[in-house]
């Protein structure tokens, strides 16, 4: 498969290459799976499928703050120094992987970097065939309604698979790493991201939420999540920054910090931020408390799954919020 091979009368072509048995096709989406099996997987489907259909998209993405606020985020995540950097790496790939695609913006963006490539939108939500209706007149795209961690396709297609914020919400994360390398090619590569463990107050009061929202409607998730917002905002326009004592039995780190990101890392997470606005923080916070599966890391585990999976990592970044990194097929691995 060669990356001029993509557009036009030879995308059939090559998704019949790509798929051991080509899905059926409904509203422009290949659907391969339309509900998981696991009762929690499907818990979180339906919170993603809920958080990302309330979404009133502009009509054009360069529109969208927080859209862009993502874009920029995954640059820094994953080693990028400019938008340039990553055109000239996703140009060397012929068949890219956004693996939990949600609204599709990303896998566009990459398409729209790389013309030549053929990029593959796939998710488990409902959203898939909003980001097929959306980014419809793409010719080098393809929308996938599916597991990623059981994608159909076959041995060794992929060059390149993003699973940005996605993969700590599958079932087991390691079976998804794996499956990941075996549809990968040789020297196949990934960038992937995983939630950060906090401090022991925030992860044992984390935890008791995603147990009690099983329970919650999702409007009652929905008016939670602009409570937590609106308790982020005025903690935030406080601007009280006081000295905090380490306190390690809790994983709580001293220093000077401000009261609402005190508050934020170690106790609940009530998310604020004025450039994404009101609407995109109230989603972030449904995003947190939502869906069932969230799990959480810290840097050895997560590099040890990777390893497992015959994932070496190249790059890696980190923050308080998160473990992502750029991550090579090793030559073992299937």
């Amino acid at each position: 498969m060669k990356a001029e091979n993509v557009k036009g009368n030879n995308l059939l072509d090559m998704i019949n290459k790509l798929f051991v048995k080509v899905p059926f096709v409904r509203d422009g989406v290949l659907v391969r799976t339309d509900k998981a099996n696991n009762a929690n997987q499907c818990h979180t489907n339906d919170a993603f499928s809920e958080k990302w259909l309330a979404k009133n998209q502009e009509s054009d993405d360069k529109d969208e703050a927080w859209k862009q606020f993502q874009k920029d985020w995954y640059l820094k995540l994953y080693g990028y120094q400019s938008e340039v950097k990553l055109a000239k790496d996703l140009q060397s790939y012929r068949v890219i992987l956004d693996a939990g695609c949600g609204l599709g913006y990303k896998a566009a963006w990459f398409a729209n970097l790389a013309p030549e490539s053929l990029v593959i939108a796939i998710d488990f939500s409902d959203a898939i065939f909003q980001a097929a209706h959306r980014y419809q007149n793409f010719s080098n795209m393809i929308f996938v309604k599916g597991d990623i961690a059981d994608t159909g396709l076959h041995d060794g297609v992929i060059d390149l698979i993003s699973c940005d914020q996605v993969l700590h919400h599958t079932e087991s994360p390691l079976l998804t790493l794996m499956e990941f390398a075996r549809i990968s090619s040789e020297q196949g590569k990934l960038n992937t991201y995983v939630y950060a463990k906090k401090a022991l107050p925030r992860e044992l009061l984390d935890d008791y939420f995603r147990k009690a929202s099983k329970n919650m409607t999702h409007e009652q998730i929905w008016e939670m999540s602009q409570q937590l917002t609106q308790l982020g905002k005025n903690l935030s326009e406080l601007q009280i920054t006081f000295d905090v004592p380490d306190i390690p039995a809790l994983g709580i780190k001293g220093g000077q910090q401000d009261l609402q990101r005190f508050f934020y890392w170690n106790f609940l997470k009530c998310f604020w931020n004025e450039k994404m606005g009101l609407d995109a923080s109230v989603s972030t916070n449904f995003d947190w408390y939502a869906p069932s599966i969230a799990f959480r890391y810290d840097k050895k585990k997560f590099l040890d799954m990777c390893q497992q999976a015959n994932w070496q990592n190249e790059f890696l970044h980190s923050e308080k919020a998160c473990w992502s990194g750029r991550f090579t097929k090793s030559y073992h691995g299937g």
